[in-house]
């Protein structure tokens, strides 16, 4: 197939749909991601498989092939319906308040669902509505920083994303490890406090000392919010040298 781009096929967002087929099940690209993130959900992108959302929409493997070429359209399918919801933030005049309710609203899908970290800073994300929430988001900063040069705007756009995949990805670890290991944070802390109590009475670690005895133990949501301030503070704040 000829295409603007000489023989490279375009991407999915840019390909029509199949004609749809009322037997022996009506399809469309719409619904196979949300059968395949259902699927992601429960067993993780590990279980995934074409076979297995065939299967679970009850035809042939080979039907899906008509929608999605390979597994990788298949996760950008995925991806972007998860940004759809990051999108529906409205922006604010505010770009303090935009930037904090995108931010925010990552968080919560991320939670929902948690492959969509694993995906996170993979390659960039190109589908429309991750388009719109990183449009959202680099209008928000832009006018944050002043009109700053085009090189300014862009390491502010990706020191922010890196700390939100960064915050994301830790907080989704420590929620497997507690799932796969069958504890929860206060079992975490009778079994390993003591050893702690011990190491910090040598006196050798004054300041992590102060840290255990002395900061608040923010739950994880008021640590995100408090990070999230304090990095943008420091990115549209900080004196430039």
């Amino acid at each position: 197939m000829d295409t603007p781009y000489g023989s490279a096929p375009l991407p999915i967002w840019e390909r029509p749909e199949p004609q749809p087929r009322a037997a022996p099940v009506p399809l469309s690209r719409a619904k196979i991601a949300d059968v395949a993130m259902r699927i992601a959900d429960e067993r993780g992108l590990d279980g995934l498989s074409i076979r297995k959302i065939a299967k679970e929409l009850g035809v042939g493997p080979m039907r899906l092939y008509d929608y999605v070429t390979n597994r990788s359209e298949l996760l950008d399918l995925m991806v972007d319906a998860v940004y759809a919801r990051i999108a529906e933030v409205e922006p604010d005049a505010d770009w303090r308040a935009t930037v904090m309710g995108i931010a925010t609203r990552t968080r919560e899908v991320a939670l929902d669902h948690e492959w969509f970290v694993d995906l996170l800073g993979a390659r960039p994300h190109l589908g429309p509505h991750a388009l719109a929430a990183g449009e959202a988001t680099a209008a928000a900063l832009d006018s944050a920083l002043g009109a700053p040069g085009i090189d300014d705007l862009q390491l502010t756009v990706g020191a922010l994303n890196a700390f939100i995949a960064g915050a994301l990805r830790r907080e989704v670890t420590e929620r497997r490890t507690a799932r796969s290991t069958g504890t929860d944070i206060s079992a975490w802390q009778s079994a390993h406090g003591p050893y702690l109590a011990r190491m910090l009475a040598t006196g050798s670690y004054p300041t992590i000392a102060r840290l255990v005895v002395e900061a608040p133990h923010l739950d994880p949501a008021d640590t995100f919010h408090h990070n999230l301030t304090t990095v943008l503070d420091g990115l549209t704040g900080a004196p430039r040298p």
